[in-house]
């Protein structure tokens, strides 16, 4: 696990310019009660090409429930606890952008009563040329939440790495993001000069 991580983080390094690198990490399962949990949501954009805005929404079903409760919802910059089950324990810690790859939240002082299916949703609007696409993903992370941690030592590491791939996976988005938007400048600005010279020959 730990070497498969670190050869996404060394891929998304070397990923070809304006074509951002995503790496997708199912979430962990198991919470400790009393400390905090990173529910993990991460949807690669498939046409990195194309500009895109989504929404982000979490969902909570206990054992034993049929229907699942609308806990949370992301809309750029604009962070919402829908639940006061969730009152003041749901922290954002996905894409701080409208094009969003990594719908992950923060659960603190995680409790017993956590226990259950966690649904997110990805509703991304992809900005196509003729028309725009709606796209919806969902994931679901079955979590159980124990008294004492009974983790294996690989496993805490595991966890640990995939902290870091988020925050690398965040920080090589805005860095291909800005490269790609002064490229296209670039080439504005040269088409918009060739046209000026022509205008002037003719």
């Amino acid at each position: 696990m730990i070497f498969l991580v670190a050869f996404l983080v060394v891929f998304n390094l070397l990923a070809p310019q304006c074509h951002g690198a995503c790496a997708e990490v199912d979430s962990l399962t198991e919470a400790v009660a009393g400390e905090g949990f990173l529910l993990g949501c991460i949807s690669c954009k498939r046409r990195e090409e194309v500009s895109a805005q989504s929404t982000v929404d979490w969902h909570f079903k206990p054992p034993g429930e049929e229907e699942f409760r609308h806990i949370f919802h992301y809309d750029h910059p604009s962070a919402e606890i829908l639940h006061e089950d969730f009152s003041d324990r749901l922290e954002w810690r996905g894409t701080k952008t409208s094009d969003i790859q990594i719908g992950a939240i923060y659960i603190l002082n995680v409790t017993f009563n956590d226990t259950g299916m966690f649904r997110c949703s990805i509703n991304r609007t992809l900005f196509l040329p003729q028309y725009d696409e709606n796209v919806l993903v969902e994931k679901e992370v079955e979590l159980t939440v124990v008294a004492v941690a009974n983790r294996e030592l690989t496993e805490v590491v595991s966890e640990i790495m995939m902290y870091v791939l988020i925050v690398v996976l965040q920080l090589w988005l805005a860095v291909v993001l800005i490269y790609c938007y002064k490229k296209i400048s670039g080439e504005q600005e040269a088409r918009d000069a060739r046209k000026a010279l022509k205008a002037q020959a003719g």
